[in-house]
């Protein structure tokens, strides 16, 4: 058994009217975010969310968007990075990456709700 500590924030993504929760969290060997918008997919948005999240990962070249069902009720998309607990970073540099990672977050959901209307 592994012990998972987790830390939330939530942001307002204004231009969709959401809210999206960032969730820092460890396993054994990485730190983890997981975002989420809160919005569970219909069965009949499934292709296009995957469609959405292949898309996406394409684009940016660093995957990041899925659809999930993680302990949950329902599927939804889910935004995940991750940096292994043996990396070493000044704050100052780790503040800027999750500064990033909060940043793609954004964009990302934001286009899902605009462009594919999830």
């Amino acid at each position: 058994m592994t012990d998972t500590v987790s830390v939330s924030m939530q942001f307002d993504l204004q231009e969709t009217g959401r809210m999206v929760t960032v969730r820092f969290m460890t396993t054994k060997r990485l730190l983890v975010a997981f975002a989420t918008d809160g919005h569970y997919l219909l069965q009949d948005q499934l292709a296009v969310a995957a469609a959405a999240s292949n898309a996406w990962n394409t684009e940016q070249l660093n995957p990041m968007l899925s659809v999930w069902d993680v302990r949950g009720p329902r599927p939804c998309l889910a935004g995940v990075c991750d940096l292994p607990l043996t990396c070493r970073m000044t704050q100052t540099d780790f503040d800027a990456l999750a500064s990033d990672w909060v940043e793609r977050a954004r964009q990302m959901f934001t286009r899902c709700h605009q462009v594919f209307k999830l």
